[in-house]
């Protein structure tokens, strides 16, 4: 079990950790929670479109890190999760986003509203799969920060991994595109060397109140 930190020590312990140490694995617990960090986290409409791949094999990932731009993070890690931004279950025909909405238990009239709303205010995102795909993998990246947030509060590295070659990496993992495209490339697992200096611009740099 990982030593626990406080929200703010989270925030500065974690970093994108470029080389994990191969000797230390995550445990089923701490992975588990996780992955609940993205399970839990928001998105539009409350339709969860993304699904995580967790991979530990390691033959596996030697077969992704060439198509990962060789970064020594997918094979060094304990846990290389593929964050997954879903495409057909967000299109109103294919029943998913009706079964959604229906999960709250609402009459039929305010069921039919909301599905109505839905497919109107999204109309334009909703009329090609690369149009859905932008949208969807943007509620990815709640999920993944969340889960980044999570691992350093349990102790636990990560780094977010956009440099890849996406039709490559869906090839080897076999992906039904139609339903499923590469959305971001995350392994956990612990540092092997100490953290380089945090650098941020400062708080009044980033930050206007309106009053």
């Amino acid at each position: 079990m990982s030593q626990e930190k406080s929200f703010q020590e989270a925030m500065a312990f974690r970093h994108a950790c470029k080389v994990f140490d191969e000797s230390k694995k995550i445990s089923n617990e701490d992975i588990l929670g996780i992955l609940e960090a993205g399970r839990t986290s928001p998105s539009s409409f409350g339709m969860e479109a993304w699904k995580f791949l967790v991979i530990t094999n390691d033959d596996l990932k030697a077969k992704l890190k060439p198509a990962c731009w060789d970064q020594k993070q997918v094979t060094s890690c304990s846990h290389l999760v593929i964050i997954l931004a879903g495409i057909d279950s967000l299109k109103p025909e294919s029943g998913e986003v009706r079964k959604r909405f229906a999960r709250r238990n609402m009459p039929v009239e305010k069921l039919e509203f909301y599905l109505g709303l839905y497919a109107s205010h999204l109309e334009k995102t909703l009329a090609s799969d690369e149009n859905i795909y932008s949208w969807s993998v943007r509620q990815t990246y709640i999920a993944a920060g969340n889960m980044m947030t999570g691992a350093a509060v349990l102790g636990i590295d990560s780094c977010p991994i956009e440099g890849y070659e996406k039709e490559k990496v869906e090839e080897i993992l076999g992906l039904d595109t139609s339903k499923y495209q590469l959305s971001v490339v995350l392994p956990f697992g612990y540092r092997l060397n100490e953290q380089s200096t945090q650098l941020r611009l400062p708080l009044e740099d980033v930050v206007e109140f309106i009053n």
